[in-house]
């Protein structure tokens, strides 16, 4: 079983794009969405949602009236304003710390689990995929996407399906560091800006204190070919493997917009960029070696 996490210092990188035509590409696989603040792979991905489950994720503070004696320690104590002048707890401004739970001398405050949003398994013209949605102001997002990747692996070793691959989060969070961990590969989407490069640095650092392989490919390639080859050169020079770049190409927003992979929307210059770097990034997760591809697809 391999384990493909698609991920971007930011959002915004067309990561999801490249996952759901990686989805259609892929034979055997399980698909998950652990973007799970933003959750957006279900638009292009239609799901058939055949499993719901509850996720149950951090503590929250609520006080029992009949106990309370109204001492104000736990307003005194609350650092994030929760706690209201006769003493109601504001769902979404506690952060679930605990600290009004420890200070409380007549242990007047609950502190239980709380339910912060639902995880699904779906059925869809890709294969399963098990995504999520959390609550309004909810959080504990990396917790729930080791659920989610849990789930997905269970349901690839009852199928004996070969892949996972996992649309991550943006940045270098808990999340991410959640959807990372343990996975076989990495593959980062950066775009030539900048800031992209800089997020490449960070994801790339990430990547190597968890020992996970990590490839990078460069969207829109083409609108800055100087901060491309710059951002290929980082890689090369910290041994990231180059799946490949992929041009700039209105079919890509005409793909979304239809709800459909680019792969099978299009065959116009980024969908033919992505099965070329698909079949980089299949043929790194087999061997994980540092083959030269990219410089085959620079030179074209």
């Amino acid at each position: 079983m391999k384990e493909l996490t698609i991920i971007s210092g930011k959002g915004g990188t067309g990561k999801t794009s490249v996952t759901a035509s990686f989805a259609s590409l892929a034979q055997h696989k399980v698909i998950v969405d652990a973007d799970v603040d933003a959750a957006d792979l279900h638009l292009v991905i239609p799901p058939e949602i055949r499993r719901q489950e509850p996720f149950q994720g951090g503590h929250i503070a609520e006080i029992d009236p009949g106990r309370c004696t109204q001492c104000g320690e736990c307003r005194l104590r609350c650092r994030f304003d929760a706690i209201s002048e006769d003493f109601v707890v504001d769902r979404l401004a506690c952060e679930g710390c605990g600290v009004c739970v420890y200070f409380c001398p007549v242990q007047a405050i609950d502190f239980s689990r709380q339910v912060c949003g639902q995880w699904f398994v779906s059925d869809t013209g890709r294969g399963p995929m098990v995504h999520a949605r959390l609550g309004i102001a909810q959080e504990n997002s990396g917790l729930l996407v080791s659920v989610l990747r849990k789930e997905a692996r269970a349901i690839a070793e009852q199928k004996g399906y070969e892949w996972i691959i996992v649309d991550g989060p943006p940045g270098i969070g808990c999340p991410v560091i959640s959807s990372v961990t343990g996975a076989g590969g990495v593959l980062v989407i950066s775009e030539p800006t900048m800031s992209g490069l800089h997020d490449l640095k960070r994801v790339n650092e990430l990547a190597a204190f968890l020992r996970v392989p990590a490839m990078a490919c460069v969207n829109k390639y083409d609108i800055n070919p100087d901060m491309s080859d710059r951002i290929i050169a980082y890689a090369w020079d910290h041994k990231m493997e180059v799946a490949g770049v992929i041009p700039y190409d209105r079919d890509m927003t005409a793909a979304m917009v239809a709800r459909k992979a680019l792969v099978d929307f299009s065959d116009g210059p980024a969908a033919r960029a992505i099965r070329s770097v698909w079949e980089n990034v299949r043929d790194f997760m087999k061997t994980r070696g540092h083959s030269k591809s990219a410089l085959k697809i620079i030179s074209s």
